[in-house]
């Protein structure tokens, strides 16, 4: 794997570690983090799945763009289309006044971003964790 994709899992990971920790929270709990750190989860591993692919990419905060480019490389990823959809919103969205998630939407980000984590690692040959 190439030193720069191995970089970009390591910003996924701990971006996926917020999440879950997040998630166990008892109490102030963050539904925004949540949110936010799963769409930063996504991200990192479509980047890093672009970059061992050695397919450039701009600083985009844009799943479905990355996912665009990623997707003659991983033509069975269509199936989470959606999901990134989903997820993308979150880059912005909750990180200003205005807007907060609630439980349901953390709960949802943190299943879709744990369902396409695990398809990303296996693309990348690492081992479920």
């Amino acid at each position: 794997m190439k030193s720069m994709t191995v970089e970009w899992v390591a910003k996924a990971e701990g971006d996926f570690a917020i999440v879950e920790r997040e998630s166990r929270a008892r109490k102030n709990r963050s539904y925004d983090s949540i949110c936010f750190h799963a769409q930063q989860c996504a991200e990192k591993y479509l980047k890093a799945r672009l970059c061992e692919e050695s397919i450039s990419f701009t600083k985009v905060h844009d799943l479905v763009a990355l996912f665009e480019q990623v997707l003659p490389a991983e033509p069975l990823w269509e199936s989470f289309r959606e999901d990134l959809a989903f997820l993308s919103d979150f880059a912005v969205a909750f990180r200003y006044p205005g807007e907060s998630a609630d439980k349901e939407s953390a709960l949802d980000a943190r299943r879709r971003c744990r369902r396409f984590r695990c398809e990303a690692r296996s693309a990348l040959g690492l081992e479920e964790s």
